[in-house]
């Protein structure tokens, strides 16, 4: 059996959405055709102790594309006798495919999550990108969006292929049970609206809040709940009690991630108008959120930011919407909360084109085919 060597920082017990894609490909391979090289985290031993597959961890937080690390990799790759490399986010350690090539790995595959984006933006990461792209076989993209802007500085120096992340359609389900979390936080049966997300501009959580007086204008029962954690939660709690909506509208605080498919359920609508900023460098990537929340069977309203669009089936799934227009938003909420069966049929919709498109099972397909050379 051919062997791939994974060199990854983003790997369990740490937590992040890079991490779960690059763990969920793995989980999906024969265990006997994976050894992975990767970097160390609190609870590194316990979590590897119980994969199918060895996992060798460098004594730092950060693997970077040292003399060291170089060695450790090739060192690996012939103990192993591996023929194929995956670098679980292609920058920076995708620097290290010359000498894995040297030692024999023939093929070479880079994997990209959207940030790369703003690599190739700048000029001096954008050389460090042509770089990688040219030690590669295969460099990944996960949405079109991403692809036309890797492209024009990366494309005639590699193949492209889109790798795009996938959703756990047995955890994100439409028979989740949200009645626990409306108890929580005393929502009854009101109409509710979810965003799940990290608290930071880009996620639009507060155009839902500017937007918010509008949808209670014709449905003054509604309920706003916003899932999650981070910087911006401060503000957005000032920006609920200045327009009094401290009654309508529940911060959650930080959410353990078990947690998350009953979060979901809980609602009748999923919302984030995500936003671009900072002149293109500051976007999101595709939004798993959506996706989530569409496997969970819920309509989706998304932003046009980035590759968010590519998440939503237009009239479909759900909607995209202006993410700078508060009224634009509080339209489309109005809309789907005036029209139950509209957007129960959505969200039906949605946990059907998740299944056929977005399942792992799916992505794993495509990524064993990337790994024949």
């Amino acid at each position: 059996m051919s062997r791939t060597l994974v060199v990854t920082n983003d790997f369990p017990p740490r937590q992040g959405g890079i991490q779960t894609f690059v763990a969920a490909l793995l989980d999906r391979r024969p265990p006997g055709s994976l050894v992975v090289l990767a970097s160390d985290h609190p609870g590194s031993a316990e979590h590897d102790a119980a994969l199918p597959y060895p996992v060798v961890r460098r004594p730092t937080g950060m693997l970077l594309p040292t003399r060291a690390t170089a060695r450790a990799a090739v060192e690996l790759a012939r103990r192993y006798g591996c023929d194929t490399a995956v670098f679980g986010a292609a920058a920076p350690l995708g620097l290290l495919a010359p000498a894995l090539r040297e030692a024999g790995v023939g093929h070479q595959i880079g994997i990209t999550h959207g940030h790369e984006t703003g690599w190739v933006a700048l000029p001096g990461s954008r050389q460090v990108m042509q770089r990688i792209a040219s030690g590669l076989d295969v460099l990944t993209y996960i949405t079109e969006y991403t692809r036309n802007r890797l492209a024009p500085a990366l494309a005639g120096r590699t193949r492209l292929a889109q790798l795009s992340p996938g959703v756990d359609v047995d955890r994100f389900t439409p028979d989740a049970d949200g009645a626990a979390i409306r108890r929580r936080h005393g929502l009854g049966e009101a109409p509710l609206v979810v965003c799940v997300s990290r608290l930071v501009a880009r996620k639009g959580q507060d155009v839902l809040v500017a937007a918010w007086p509008q949808v209670l204008a014709r449905h003054p029962s509604a309920r706003l709940l916003l899932v999650g954690g981070g910087p911006d939660e401060a503000a957005l709690r000032r920006a609920v009690a200045r327009r009094g909506l401290e009654r309508s509208v529940v911060l959650t605080g930080a959410v353990d991630a078990a947690e998350l498919p009953a979060h979901y359920a809980a609602g009748d609508v999923f919302a984030m108008p995500c936003r671009t900023r900072r002149a293109g460098l500051d976007v999101e990537g595709l939004g798993m959120v959506f996706l989530e929340a569409a496997a969970s069977g819920r309509p989706v309203v998304a932003g046009t930011s980035g590759g968010a669009p590519e998440a939503v089936q237009e009239g479909v799934t759900g909607h995209v919407v202006d993410p700078r227009s508060p009224a634009a938003v509080a339209t489309t909420l109005a809309g789907l909360l005036d029209d139950p069966a509209r957007a129960r049929a959505m969200g039906a919709a949605g946990r059907r084109w998740v299944e056929q498109r977005w399942s792992w099972d799916t992505i794993a397909g495509t990524f064993a085919q990337l790994l024949e050379p």
